[in-house]
């Protein structure tokens, strides 16, 4: 499988994670460890965790009976009422905007039954608290928060020229890796039935005030948030929806950290992670995340027992950025790890040493954006640095953050040189670092040229300014590197 053309860009990584977590309670409760490959192999699979609906009634998108569940639509009890249309699948969908200017909702008039699957699942598993009596997942710490992805991947090999994790050998990895290690998950979280636990959540009725626990549940369950119901109008999917007075499962207690094998869980405050409205996959989230020690990585995001070094890696990360009942869109990252030496030693050392060497970086990253906006500030203050003021800085910011940006774009192919440096005698580790330094220098100038012009200053001191403000840049790197400075000067003398 190469792709799922119809997948909206947000909607993918609900759709492994059920894919993968569907395939895990299918095999698991048939006491199988081989992956099918055969249609009929899977509908036997399939049918094997709903033997109580002859009529494949959990498989369909639409039944007519609402006594009996249709997929990931639960069973609606008598007194149970739906009142709210679904005319559109992106209607369903979660994406949430304060102008509704980044996903437009209700315009997929021409629907096909995918578009309803994938915003269902995208919806159910994956939807925060949307006002009174539409309440969100248990995988997620609140409301407001969401349910991030952080993982290892494998990846087409290098001539492929695609950076992106290959869907079927993604699912076949996850799906292994959940298996063999179902044992060491249930270790973690005390909550969950070794066995009988139930798998597929909207098998079950959901009466008005009633929640499920997680003793109920099976560590990988598939959960529903929201009370749905999809019918045929004349040969059209349409839907009805409706609230209810608590979550489907009681979990808020837990704060996210149920067990999820994709969520990183904070190692102190034992809540899952946040992405919130504004927030990012960059370099210093990542760090945090993957090096620091201040979370517990989810178990896919460690190397499976039976990955050879052979099979190149990403990180993914990826989730929807949340604030209070809106968006800050879909972010995704993904890193190849280009270093086999950090491969090794994934889940033993080198965490450890990449947390050194990637806080130096993140480091020499911060002298160059102090460098060029005191330069740039300098400007603002006609040249005499006792009249810089802190609200002068914030001028200063769209230039900084350009750099930060192209320090993100660079910042792990030279992390994974210098972990493989480590080995290496001590003029090869310095020099990746100068080379890293050189790379930043090099695109602090050219940033410091562009935005040079449009610092604000009195026509009168604007050339003695921009010279104090050059010379305060150049001064201020070569006082941290001075090597950058020394490579100039020894090629202009050979010349």
């Amino acid at each position: 499988m190469k792709s799922f053309p119809a997948l909206r860009p947000h909607q993918g990584m609900f759709w492994h994670m059920f894919l993968v977590q569907l395939a895990a309670l299918a095999l698991h409760k048939a006491g199988r460890a081989e992956i099918p490959e055969g249609e009929a192999q899977w509908t036997e699979l399939l049918r094997g965790l709903t033997p109580g609906f002859p009529g494949d009634e959990p498989w369909r998108l639409v039944v007519e009976d609402w006594s009996k569940p249709a997929f990931m639509q639960p069973p609606v009890p008598d007194g149970v009422e739906l009142k709210s249309g679904v005319a559109t699948p992106d209607e369903l969908d979660l994406p949430i905007t304060s102008k509704n200017h980044d996903l437009k909702r209700q315009v997929a008039r021409s629907s096909e039954p995918e578009d309803w699957l994938f915003a269902l699942i995208s919806l159910q598993t994956g939807e925060g608290f949307g006002g009174a009596g539409n309440y969100g997942i248990a995988r997620m710490n609140g409301g407001n928060s969401s349910r991030p992805m952080l993982t290892l991947a494998p990846m087409p090999e290098k001539s492929l020229r695609i950076l992106a994790p290959r869907p079927g050998a993604w699912f076949l990895r996850d799906v292994r890796f959940l298996l063999a290690a179902r044992d060491r998950l249930l270790e973690q979280i005390d909550d969950y039935p070794d066995e009988g636990g139930l798998g597929l959540v909207w098998l079950k009725p959901w009466p008005e005030g009633e929640q499920l626990q997680l003793k109920e549940l099976d560590i990988l369950f598939i959960e529903i948030c929201r009370r749905i119901r999809l019918a045929d109008r004349d040969g059209r999917i349409e839907g009805v929806r409706g609230t209810s007075r608590a979550t489907r499962i009681d979990a808020a207690h837990c704060r996210g950290a149920v067990g999820d094998p994709w969520v990183p869980v904070h190692a102190g405050d034992r809540k899952s992670l946040t992405l919130g409205e504004n927030g990012d996959f960059q370099y210093s989230r990542l760090i945090d995340l993957l090096f620091s020690g201040n979370w517990h990585l989810p178990l896919l995001a460690g190397r499976a027992p039976f990955e050879t070094d052979e099979v190149p890696l990403a990180i993914v990360a990826q989730a929807l950025a949340r604030g209070n009942s809106k968006t800050g869109g879909f972010k995704s990252r993904i890193v190849p790890i280009s270093s086999r030496r950090a491969l090794w030693g994934w889940d033993t050392d080198a965490r450890g040493i990449l947390h050194t060497l990637a806080t130096a970086q993140a480091e020499t990253i911060r002298r160059f954006d102090q460098a060029l906006a005191y330069s740039l500030v300098l400007v603002i203050a006609g040249g005499e640095r006792e009249k810089i003021t802190r609200e002068s800085y914030t001028l200063t910011q769209a230039a900084r953050s350009h750099l930060d940006r192209y320090a993100d774009s660079i910042f792990f192919d030279f992390l994974w040189r210098r972990f493989d440096a480590e080995e290496m005698e001590e003029d090869a580790r310095k020099s990746v670092e100068t080379e890293f330094a050189e790379k930043l220098w090099e695109r602090t100038q050219a940033i410091f040229d562009q935005f040079l012009p449009v610092m604000p200053c009195p026509t009168l001191f604007r050339h003695r300014a921009e010279v104090r403000a050059r010379r305060a840049l150049r001064s201020a790197v070569r006082k941290n590197y001075p090597e950058l400075f020394e490579n100039r000067e020894a090629h202009r003398n050979a010349a």
